[in-house]
């Protein structure tokens, strides 16, 4: 067992207030991006975006986006989290890593943006779906980088989404799917809720 990343996980809360006066540096948001991106996404497409929001003027502009709430400037950063539409085409460059590394075959991507294109074309939907789905992928390991870093999160979807593309010039391809307020906590938080019983959310079959 990975004790670490068990205590991340059950000691992980969503906060409210944040020292304000606390700041994360470049090397610091960078290493969270980083550690955010290995998130799994179909095919690998890796379709996902991140705005680190940390200016003072930025941080206003989003926190009138996202119904005043305080912790979008309290936090030392709050990162809008873009999930980019599925392009297929994309894949061949995003697979060659694995090729290089050798334990991809250099006949296989081929294969699968032929596989993505049947799967995304004419499916506005589906690809919604999946840029949805990639971009919450890698918000929660977002959020669990920051637990192990001894930072504190807040995932919020209370926000003008269209706002925020239009404030933040988001692409025609890119959702803003939530922000999540990060940084240092301050006293007055509550702890992790309780959950319900595993009986009641698990199925054996």
């Amino acid at each position: 067992m990975n004790q670490p990343l068990i205590d991340a996980i059950t000691q992980r809360t969503s906060v409210s207030y944040f020292d304000p006066s606390r700041e994360l540096d470049d090397d610091s948001i960078h290493a969270l991006i980083s550690w955010a991106t290995r998130a799994p996404s179909a095919f690998n497409l890796q379709n996902w975006r991140f705005i680190a929001v940390r200016s003072v003027a930025a941080k206003q502009r989003l926190r009138e986006l996202a119904w005043n709430q305080p912790k979008v400037c309290d936090a030392a950063v709050t990162f809008i989290v873009c999930g980019v539409l599925p392009q297929p085409a994309t894949l061949v460059e995003r697979l060659q890593g694995s090729v290089d590394a050798g334990f991809m075959p250099a006949e296989m991507p081929p294969s699968w943006v032929a596989l993505a294109d049947r799967l995304y074309a004419g499916a506005p939907r589906t690809q919604r779906d999946e840029a949805v789905r990639s971009a919450t992928f890698a918000a929660s390991t977002l959020m669990l980088a920051g637990q192990a870093l001894g930072l504190a999160a807040s995932p919020m979807t209370g926000f003008d989404p269209e706002g925020v593309a239009d404030v933040f010039r988001l692409g025609a391809d890119e959702i803003p799917v939530m922000l999540v307020a990060m940084g240092h906590a301050q006293p007055g938080n509550w702890p992790q809720k309780p959950r319900r019983p595993v009986a009641d959310v698990l199925e054996l079959v």
